[in-house]
């Protein structure tokens, strides 16, 4: 079973990219952030015509929003509110996968502006909250030994090796040392495991975004990895393939994330 996760900024806008990437990854199970449609204008037809013929999405206008489209049946469907806020960030579905059936979590979690500050900058805050309260409901409502999968745009590059430059990126939201704190907890919390940095070794940089500032992109590849996959441990020996689509960063008008994909031999 293939899955694929990607930050696509606008589900509308880059349909064509959306298909393209389909074509050549050929996922089974695909995971989008940031779709930034309400749900009457997302594009059903489009992606049932490829074969994605079970879904389930929540999104609002212009802002966040996500889905989960897939070959296999869908079922169990949820929608969360996180933080008292109904903005579309979080939701979960049962894939019935060949052999092993598994839950699936796409979560965005909130970008947090750009002061590392909470004085100052409520969004930092907004996103603190945010990882607080998903690490306490995953213990509260789930469990470790369960068949689960959570994927998405977490905003966060927790390793040294996740970003350019560590030490010069200590003060930049997405890697200052209490977002890496509160990663480490959530990702500790039911004894995940990272699924691409499986096959990756932490001493490597492994990156999945690079910002629509760099002219350049490419050459000066000062990036983060930012777009995570995580299994529980019932799925850990099911894990076969990981690939960062890093060439993606540079169609037309791409977004400024790449596609995640993992191989999970759920049959085994």
């Amino acid at each position: 079973m293939r899955l694929m996760t990607w930050n696509i900024n606008s589900v509308r806008l880059r349909l064509p990219l959306l298909t393209e990437v389909i074509g050549k990854v050929k996922p089974d199970v695909f995971c989008l952030q940031e779709t930034k449609t309400p749900d009457e204008f997302f594009p059903v037809d489009a992606l049932v015509e490829k074969g994605f013929t079970h879904h389930h999405f929540a999104g609002m206008k212009g802002y966040n929003g996500v889905c989960i489209f897939s070959k296999y049946p869908l079922s169990e469907k949820e929608v969360y509110k996180r933080c008292g806020k109904n903005d579309m960030r979080h939701i979960s579905a049962k894939v019935k996968a060949p052999g092993k059936a598994f839950e699936l979590h796409n979560i965005y979690i909130p970008a947090g502006g750009y002061e590392p500050d909470v004085t100052i900058n409520e969004k930092f805050q907004h996103k603190l909250d945010f990882v607080d309260e998903l690490t306490g409901w995953f213990a509260a409502e789930r469990t470790s030994k369960a068949p689960m999968v959570a994927v998405g745009d977490f905003n966060i590059a927790p390793l040294e090796h996740d970003v350019w430059d560590s030490k010069k990126m200590q003060n930049v939201v997405s890697h200052t040392p209490i977002e890496r704190e509160k990663f480490s907890k959530f990702f500790g919390g039911l004894g995940w495991t990272d699924a691409v940095r499986r096959f990756v070794p932490e001493d490597k940089k492994l990156y999945s975004w690079w910002s629509y500032r760099a002219a350049d992109w490419d050459a000066a590849d000062k990036g983060r990895r930012l777009d995570h996959v995580w299994v529980t441990k019932p799925l850990g020996g099911m894990l076969k393939k990981q690939q960062v689509l890093r060439e993606v960063r540079g169609w037309t008008q791409p977004s400024d994330h790449v596609p995640v994909v993992v191989d999970i031999d759920t049959a085994a």
